[in-house]
């Protein structure tokens, strides 16, 4: 079984719940535990409210105003990935525990936290951060759509 999705969406707030209600009701529809599916849910959340506070280039109404969600079910694993056009990071981007109660700097930790493999970088040949995640799903016993 293979799935996929991408959206190309606007760099706003309200973007990110639609983003990650697709990919929870693409999980439940396929079957996938419910656990699974919603550690992918709060890492999507996070890599897109990074695109969306940090991933512009400045142009009003351009390519800058948009982000970029794909998202991939094949097999036993889920892959998502996140592209913008903004400065990207360093070559290899700090991830540092933020304190409990801070409200902002805890996305890339949770990420990482939430994931199986996690990969930070800057887009090749061009501006933007890609944020990619995969998971190893487990499926519920009632699955219409298990891997084989």
């Amino acid at each position: 079984m293979s799935i996929w999705w991408s959206l190309h969406l606007r760099r706003e707030a309200a973007s990110v719940p639609l983003a990650r209600r697709l990919l929870i009701g693409t999980m439940e529809t396929a079957g996938v535990d419910p656990d699974i599916s919603y550690d992918l849910s709060v890492a999507l959340s996070e890599a897109c409210a990074n695109a969306v506070e940090h991933g512009g280039d400045g142009d009003q109404g351009g390519a800058g105003e948009a982000y970029r969600v794909t998202a991939y079910l094949d097999g036993e694993r889920c892959r998502i990935e996140v592209t913008d056009t903004g400065p990207g990071f360093p070559a290899a981007p700090a991830v540092r525990p933020a304190p409990v109660d801070a409200e902002h700097g805890r996305g890339l930790g949770l990420i990482r936290e939430l994931a199986d493999h996690v990969h930070i970088g800057t887009a090749p040949g061009r501006r933007g951060a890609v944020v990619s995640f995969d998971k190893i799903l487990k499926w519920r016993e009632d699955a219409p759509l298990v891997a084989v």
